[in-house]
Parts: C-alpha cells; structure tokens; sequence
C-alpha cells in the first residue's frame, strides 16, 4: 500500500475511533493498532470495519485494537501524526479521565492486569526473541561439532544471547516504572539491586547477611520477573509520597534517594522472597495440571490458542509462559502453542490450492509465508473467522498435534517466535531429543490435517 493511503487509512480510522480528542495513545504489536480511548462506547465497530485496510476490530483487556496486519509498524507512525502524539507519548489529562471511566467496569481489574503486563513486557519481546534465536543456533552449531563452549566466538555470542535474560530485572523495571509512573532510570536502578555482584555471590554459600538486624534471604533474581514488577510498584507509591513532602527545589536529589533507600530494602526483605514464592507456586500450579492430564491439555490448547490469539488477550499469559521458561528452565505449555500456528499456515495452504480466484489465492499463499513467520493473525481474520469451516480444521489439526506433542513431553528451551523461528527453540542444551524431532513431526501433522480440511470445506468458486 502506498504512502499517500497510509495517510487516508490513518486519518479514517483515528476519525471512526472518536477523533484525536478520544485518544488517549496508540501503540502497535506485530498486527494490530492498540489505542487507549477516553470512551470505548463511541467507535461504531462496524463502521471501523468498514474502512479500507482494516482487517477487523476487537475492544478487549482496556484496548481498541484495530487489526490492520503486518504493514502496522509502517501505518502506526501516520495515526500517531493524525492523532496528534509522539510515540509512547500518553496524554496525562486523557488518561487520567479514562482510568476514572474504567473505574465503574467490572471487568476493570483484569484491564488493568493485563495493560500492566503488557507496558512491562511487549516492549522487550523483540529482543527476547533475538536471544532464543541466536542460542537456538548456538546449540546447532555446539551440536554439530562446528564450534565448542570454550571458544571465544561461543562466549561472546552467548553473551550477546543471555544479556536480556541474566540483567532481565533491570531492564524490566525500566519499563515497569513507565507504567507505574515512576522515574525510570530509579526502576532501572531497584533491579540492578537485586543483581549486585557482591550479594549474587552470597547466594548458596554458608554466609548470611542481616538488614538492621533483620535476616535477608539471598536469592538470585536474574531471569525473575515479578519481584521487580512488584518492587517498581511499591517504588511509585513511595515516589509519590516523597514528592508530597519534599520541597520541590530538592526533590531532584531526595526523592530518588529516599525511593531507593525504601524500596530496594523492602524488596529484599518482603517483597523478593514473597514474589520467589508465588514464582515456584506458579509454575509448579501449570505443571501440576498439565502433567496430570498431558494429552487432553495438549488438546485443548493445541486447538483453541488461536481463540486466545484471537482475543487480543494472548499478551496476559506471556508472564505464565516465562515464568515456566525461567523457573523450570523449559516449557512444555509454550511448545505446544507453538503448534497452532501450524495448524494455520496449512489453513492457509489448502485455502489457497483450493480456490481459483487470482487474488484470493495470493491471498492463501500470502498468509500461509505469514504464518510460517509466525503472524497468524492476517489468516486469522481473512480465512478463517469468514468460513468458520476454516477454523475448525484448525482447530482439529492443532489439537492433534499438541495432543501428541504433549503425550510425547516435549518441551521449549528459550522464548523465541513461532513458525520457523520456533524450531530452534525446542532444542535441549544438552543435545538434540524428543522435543526437536517430536515438535517437527506434531507441526507437519498439524500443517497437513489443517491443509487437507481446508481444502476440503472451501469452494474452488468461493
């Protein structure tokens, strides 16, 4: 699509959702274009629809969400000029008359859980991402005997992979102090606490340490997520109340002073070892259902993600997920996922051998190379919701695979991307198993079941 129409889709859709006065900001994900409104009730979804590039509408988790498809990161910057704001740019008023309307919502507590996971996650996904890539080739290239674990190129590639995870704490509350609204760099700074080298080195040695007499529980907090979450929290309350009684020709000094000198004490002292607690809980809770019912749970998830996916809610679980990832140290819920996207790249295949119409077979071919990028949400809205036909084959070549893949207990070994570049990450450390070979075969069964169904149920005249 061209430039000049970036500019009439923006300025129709920022016109449909109430005009630049209804927005309180716009951010994009891979799809999708995720506005915060001062008043939901006002966007005619149908109209919005309607609008020329526009692939559909959900208004979930406190969110518009205008799909628009994998073009998003080149549209989001003409409806950011046409709503008249900068990138990551919320306008304070707006907001704070749109978080008094939620108040009266009674799903207003799952919105805000979910907008809090979001402002302090999505932001750092792409670079989460990237290192499960380059240690999925890592692995490969250890595996095959082309490089070892002593070499320097290993060591500094390894390094460039693990950085995000090992220094997650403070890179997360960067981010979580944005959300809170707290100064930044002091949320940046809670978390370069919890990973002080002098104190990591205490961890597991017979030494013990008191705060003010207190007794302090030393735990490794690097690839932890939730105490600093919870830390950059409490941090924003303690800000705000400092500023109250700060003069203000001091607080420059004294109200990052006294944050830090609160907060990261309390966070050792409480909030850590209460978070490392709900952390195992957690994870333990997931696995303790999931072993119990392996298959069936493969099923089910296996089949109905998409519906998730479809939701816009899919960003709520990511915690989960990573918190399995981080405290286990492997996954098998995120292995079975990444099969249902499978399971639509072969919707899109058969959609697209099936019909006869040039543009709607291009339109296959083109989701299908989506897919296998791992963006289903393109396949999602323009195959499968139209023919709900196309999504039942989905659903059962989903199921099947993530049946299977979770009966033979695979397993994801570090938080990457889905379609191909969720190979990489089903291979064990220690060597090539099960997890690999399992998860090729469940996505090509998935694939072919999904591509033989869709095949069947469309219309060569559709």
């Amino acid at each position: 699509m061209a430039e000049k129409n970036y500019t009439e889709l923006a300025r129709e859709v920022v016109a449909k959702v109430g005009g630049r006065d209804n927005i309180v900001s716009v951010a994009n994900c891979m799809t999708r274009l995720r506005f915060i409104l001062k008043d939901d009730t006002i966007p005619n979804m149908d109209e919005v629809k309607a609008i020329k590039g526009v692939m559909g509408v959900m208004n979930q988790g406190g969110q518009y969400q205008v799909i628009i498809g994998t073009h998003v990161s080149d549209v989001i910057k003409f409806v950011q000029k046409e709503a008249g704001i900068s990138e990551g740019d919320v306008m304070e008023e707006g907001k704070a008359k749109a978080d008094s309307m939620r108040l009266v919502k009674k799903d207003s507590l799952f919105h805000a859980f979910v907008k809090t996971i979001q402002g302090c996650i999505m932001p750092i996904i792409g670079p989460l991402v990237a290192s499960g890539i380059i240690k999925g080739i890592l692995t490969i290239l250890t595996t095959a005997g082309v490089l070892a674990a002593t070499d320097g190129t290993y060591l500094v590639m390894y390094a460039a992979a693990n950085a995000i995870l090992y220094f997650l704490p403070i890179i997360i509350g960067f981010s979580a102090a944005k959300v809170f609204g707290m100064n930044q760099y002091v949320g940046a700074c809670i978390g370069a606490a919890l990973l002080y080298p002098d104190l990591l080195a205490l961890v597991g040695g017979e030494t013990s340490i008191t705060f003010l007499h207190i007794p302090v529980q030393l735990i490794n907090y690097s690839q932890t997520i939730l105490p600093i979450m919870l830390a950059c929290y409490f941090g924003s309350k303690v800000e705000k109340l400092s500023k109250k009684w700060i003069p203000q020709m001091l607080q420059l000094m004294f109200v990052p002073a006294v944050t830090i000198a609160i907060t990261v004490p309390v966070t050792f002292l409480v909030i850590g070892p209460l978070m490392n607690i709900v952390s195992s809980l957690l994870a333990s809770g997931v696995m303790l259902v999931f072993n119990a019912f392996p298959v069936l749970a493969g099923i089910l998830l296996g089949a109905f993600w998409q519906v998730i996916v479809l939701t816009g809610l899919h960003g709520a679980f990511i915690p989960v997920l990573m918190n399995n990832l981080f405290t286990l140290g492997s996954d098998p819920v995120n292995a079975v996922l990444g099969i249902t996207v499978w399971a639509l790249a072969g919707v899109s295949l058969g959609y697209g051998l099936k019909v006869r119409n040039k543009e709607k077979k291009a339109l296959g071919f083109g989701n299908l190379a989506s897919c296998l990028c791992g963006v289903t949400e393109p396949t999602i809205y323009s195959i499968a919701l139209p023919n709900m036909k196309n999504f039942i084959c989905a659903f059962i070549g989903g199921g099947i695979g993530g049946g299977i893949l979770a009966g033979l207990g695979g397993k994801m070994y570090s938080f990457v991307g889905d379609g191909l570049f969720r190979i990489p990450a089903m291979i064990n450390p220690e060597g090539l198993d099960i997890s690999f070979y399992g998860f090729i075969i469940c996505a090509l069964i998935a694939f072919v079941v999904s591509a033989v169904g869709a095949f069947i149920v469309n219309k060569a005249e559709e």
